[in-house]
């Protein structure tokens, strides 16, 4: 993403300001997928989030330097899991499945909404040749960046791969012993993710999964519209 930017056409004013608003889209993008993480356990009966300052939308509490910046040159990352303890929850298995959920989930809600502001916004960007003009194009890059970023946030942390969401999601739904055997190569998994980000798969994998959401997306804003 900030090599497309300093590649682009453009002044170097405009230049910055399109690496402002990517760090902005950044910290809120990875600071509500933490808080949906918080706000679900919260809701079914864990406070370990909120005991630990993690209930927040404070940046900062959720911030971690590598998966921001991953998501600021690549669109997709990860912040600082949220602490969750599953035996506060009322049904353990299915009280974590809804919690490591939550957070991608979040994503691809915010994408939604970003993706349906930038048709509204669409119209005036094109034909206004006013100041709107200006403020019209800033809006929608900021929700362009947004849906891109949490598109990449929500499937990528989709991955059943340790330590994303979607490995908490099929250990919860595993058996006790397979449980154990999964997760005792947790400690490769971050390896085993800078292997499969670097690989051509991986790329077409993303933008296959991006190009379908954004088409069911689309489907849907044009029977709202």
């Amino acid at each position: 993403m900030l090599s497309s930017i300093l590649r682009g056409g453009g002044t170097w004013t405009e230049k910055l300001l399109y690496v402002l608003i990517s760090v902005f889209c950044v910290l809120l993008s990875l600071t509500l997928h933490e808080f949906g993480h918080g706000l679900a356990a919260y809701a079914m009966g864990d406070k370990t989030a909120k005991s630990n300052g993690r209930l927040s939308l404070n940046p900062i509490d959720h911030l971690d330097p590598i998966g921001a910046l991953c998501l600021f040159l690549f669109g997709f990352g990860w912040a600082r899991p949220v602490p969750v303890n599953p035996h506060n929850f009322r049904n353990p298995k299915g009280g974590m499945v809804l919690t490591s959920l939550a957070g991608p989930i979040t994503n691809f809600i915010i994408a939604f909404i970003a993706m349906f502001i930038m048709t509204i916004v669409g119209d005036i960007r094109f034909s206004s040749q006013n100041i709107g003009f200006d403020l019209a194009t800033v809006c929608y890059t900021i929700c362009y960046y947004l849906m891109f970023m949490n598109l990449g946030l929500g499937i990528f942390n989709l991955i059943p791969i340790p330590p994303l969401d979607g490995s908490k999601v099929v250990g919860a739904v595993l058996r006790t012993d397979l449980y154990f055997s999964y997760m005792k190569y947790e400690r490769y998994g971050f390896i085993i993710l800078i292997i499969l980000i670097n690989t051509p798969f991986f790329d077409r994998f993303l933008s296959f999964c991006m190009n379908g959401i954004m088409t069911f997306y689309s489907s849907i804003i044009g029977l709202i519209i």
